[in-house]
């Protein structure tokens, strides 16, 4: 069964898998209100949790680059989701901080498999002239992630009126997501039964080495990657930008709960606003970066 514009699918189903991601992140800053007052948990135990995921998130990244680099991108992403869906269902039996750090800690270790894991089939289905938008694509996926999470965890509460079941309910969308994924992503393109003769060639011509003419499987040491200055300005960028993005992650569910009086149901209504900039962010940086690139201006 052959399908037309096959890569696209593949980053539409990574992109849907970076949705999911988030929505299961920030689930947690959504039902704190809910869960503080029950479990009689305060501010300094819900930053503790927040930084266990942040440390576990950092080593996760270095750990599942190193798994899809392995097991490849099918297993990979099957194994990070599995994993940080399991964890967010996990939350549903959480009856003190302790609990909550490790459920919290197991998560951020799988979700940042996502990353790693989108990149490498960014890497692997299109051509270099067309990586940026598809990065930009997925990487828009967290924003639409955030906008969606909002109001979708505070329906999910006030519908099933338990932040509990509401853990489990959406950790299950992971498992279901697997599913589609498993039909899909065969294998790479270079195999793929459903990929046309003319998608094939167009995605290994676009990869291939401009001097050699041959497709570029080049793997660089962690030393030859921070040897480069264009390494070092994406780590800037992350180190200024990414701040400012993980304390609206996490903490301005708690600023509209402590400073307006905002319950789960209010929080939903309006959390979801920033996130609406970092979507067309996304879409606008990656189409400018493939502007750019195919006016000759290096990376």
């Amino acid at each position: 069964m052959i399908r037309k514009g096959l890569r696209w699918w593949i980053v539409g189903l990574v992109t849907l898998a970076t949705i999911i991601n988030y929505i299961d992140r920030g689930a947690l800053g959504f039902l704190w209100p809910e869960i503080s007052v029950e479990l009689g948990l305060s501010k300094t135990d819900y930053a503790i949790v927040l930084n266990v995921f942040t440390f576990a998130y950092a080593f996760g990244q270095t750990l599942f680059g190193k798994i899809f680099d392995w097991v490849g991108t099918r297993l990979g992403f099957v194994l990070s989701i599995a994993i940080w869906s399991a964890a967010t269902m996990l939350h549903s039996i959480a009856s003190g901080m302790a609990n909550f750090a490790v459920f919290r800690g197991l998560l951020g270790l799988s979700e940042a498999g996502n990353w790693p894991g989108a990149t490498k089939a960014n890497a692997e289905w299109f051509p270099i002239k067309e990586r940026a938008f598809a990065q930009g694509i997925f990487n828009s996926g967290a924003a639409i992630g955030g906008i969606i999470s909002a109001p979708a965890v505070a329906y999910l509460f006030v519908f099933l009126d338990s932040w509990r079941a509401t853990f489990i309910t959406i950790g299950a969308i992971g498992f279901l997501w697997l599913v589609p994924w498993l039909i899909l992503y065969k294998s790479g393109p270079d195999k793929h039964p459903w990929l046309s003769a003319d998608e094939r060639d167009y995605i290994l011509a676009g990869q291939r080495n401009r001097e050699t003419n041959e497709v570029a499987t080049y793997a660089p040491s962690s030393a030859e990657i921070l040897s480069r200055k264009e390494s070092w300005g994406v780590i800037l960028a992350s180190f200024f930008l990414d701040p400012i993005w993980w304390l609206f992650v996490g903490w301005l569910p708690l600023y509209l709960s402590e400073t307006y009086g905002f319950g789960v149901k209010e929080i939903g209504l309006y959390a979801w606003v920033p996130y609406v900039g970092g979507m067309f962010g996304a879409w606008f940086g990656g189409l400018l970066a493939q502007n750019r690139i195919s006016a000759g201006w290096s990376v």
